[in-house]
């Protein structure tokens, strides 16, 4: 499958306009107004405001099955380090984790299938807001997406520092973990430093919290399952020599299953209420549910691995590959229809930086692979009538 080679040098150069301007969860207002008016400039049917930011287009070339094709379009609160000529303009505010390449390649897509309906039924290309943290994919679902737009499946990708450029990596089951979060109270009493038996100790019971949560995964929970507890945050005290009255614990809970996923939470909170009292200190948790496990569908899986391996080869195409403890609000959309999700490779002849770092810049290399790929998925699950 050949890709002209001036429509790459419009996305690359699109790729980059969208990283020097990037934007944070549902305040994509620019990068979706730069949506619209590539898609309409397309000659697409263009849907926009979706979960606040979102934007649906849509190519519908006879009666055939209807998929839907996802990419991400917001960025993080980072500080860009680079030095390179499409560097952030936006103070604190950087495309760290690649969404300015999920969507330029997205773009791509559109305008290449736009100039050559090779295929029968009707793609949705899908640009969703706000997916770090804070959940834009269950807001367009909330909004109506998948009620305006059935949908018979639903793919999603995300690059993939580690994996070298001109592959992909897709599994039969779980890609990427669930996320919860977590914030604990503690409140004890606080009193003079130095006469520490007239108080009650927030931090001391803090300390010994943090430590006891470890166990939970190392020793309640199987060692042939996963699970990951991380206290990130702890906030306590003003002054050297006042032991406060509470302390703020914060952090993640993550899982490939279920079920290890509510056993943690019901331990963790178990936790939290019995040993606080030891040290005098009472402990209070708020528990929020965040993202599912992002679980490719094994039909959609088998859709993927196909297609890319058409155009890839099968060298080119990793499966059972270990998943990530790394989360995905991709998973809300594959939990209503079918859906797949792949990580696509962007280490070129040095590896590439880590996602979520303030050097990272996303491998316009890339670009060709993740739209061959989307481009024979839509050609194989759409196939054209013959005439």
């Amino acid at each position: 499958m050949l890709i002209n080679e001036t429509l790459l040098g419009e996305v690359k150069q699109w790729r980059q306009q969208i990283h020097s301007q990037p934007e944070l969860g549902f305040k994509e207002f620019k990068t979706s107004s730069f949506i619209v008016d590539k898609l309409q400039s397309f000659g697409m049917e263009v849907h926009q405001g979706l979960g606040g930011t979102g934007v649906v287009g849509v190519i519908k070339n006879g009666s055939g099955p209807t998929i839907g094709i996802r990419a991400d379009i917001d960025a993080l609160p980072i500080k860009e380090q680079n030095d390179i000529e499409h560097k952030s303009t936006h103070e604190n505010c950087m495309h760290a984790c690649g969404h300015d390449g999920h969507t330029s390649v997205l773009l791509g897509t559109a305008k290449h299938l736009s100039q050559h309906k090779d295929f029968n039924g009707t793609i949705y290309f899908i640009f969703q807001p706000a997916e770090e943290v804070l959940g834009g994919a269950k807001a367009m679902i909330d909004d109506g997406l998948f009620n305006k737009f059935p949908m018979d499946a639903v793919y999603g990708l995300h690059n993939w520092p580690g994996l070298p450029v001109g592959e992909i990596a897709v599994n039969n089951g779980p890609m990427m973990a669930s996320f919860d979060t977590f914030e604990i109270t503690l409140t004890g009493k606080g009193t003079h430093a130095a006469m520490p038996h007239l108080g009650a100790d927030p931090i001391a019971a803090g300390a010994a919290l943090i430590t006891n949560i470890q166990s939970i995964v190392s020793r309640r929970i199987s060692p042939l399952k996963s699970g990951v507890i991380s206290v990130t945050q702890m906030n306590s005290g003003d002054t050297t020599n006042v032991i406060p009255d509470y302390a703020i614990l914060k952090g993640t809970v993550r899982s490939f299953d279920m079920g290890i996923r509510q056993s943690m939470q019901d331990m963790l909170t178990e936790m939290v209420t019995t040993l606080p009292p030891l040290y005098g200190v009472t402990g209070e948790m708020d528990y929020h549910i965040r993202y599912p496990v992002t679980t490719n569908d094994s039909q959609a899986y088998l859709e993927i691995k196909e297609a890319a391996t058409k155009v890839l080869g099968a060298d080119k195409v990793n499966t059972d590959v270990e998943p990530s403890m790394a989360s995905e609000d991709f998973s809300f959309m594959s939990q209503v229809v079918k859906g797949a999700y792949f990580w696509l490779g962007v280490d070129g002849n040095s590896p590439s930086k880590p996602l979520h770092n303030a050097a990272y810049d996303f491998n316009d290399d890339a670009i060709e692979t993740g739209i061959k790929v989307w481009v024979s998925l839509v050609e194989s699950q759409l196939p054209k009538i013959s005439a």
